[in-house]
């Protein structure tokens, strides 16, 4: 299973803004539940102003209880817990 482009360009610039240390983290609410997230964003400037743009925000909880891994034995599967 490939991971399409604008993840992979999304990945990129996320990459660059850490290495020229402009990443940052900032409390946000979610915008359906009104939920407070913490969500990365890389920052940037135009006209004088920053201007951040978010890519995702950190899980909640445990993130290995929110991810099923993909499975090295089968290239289109993913690795499922017992519980699952």
């Amino acid at each position: 299973m490939a991971i399409p482009d604008h993840a992979r360009a999304n990945f990129d610039t996320l990459l660059r803004a850490a290495a020229d240390g402009n990443l940052a983290l900032m409390e946000c609410l979610d915008a359906s539940t009104r939920e407070p997230r913490y969500v990365l964003c890389a920052v940037g400037r135009s006209d004088g102003e920053y201007v951040f743009t978010p890519f995702g925000h950190l899980a909640d909880a445990n993130p290995f209880d929110a991810y099923l891994p993909p499975d090295p034995d089968d290239p289109t599967g993913f690795i499922v817990s017992p519980a699952t």
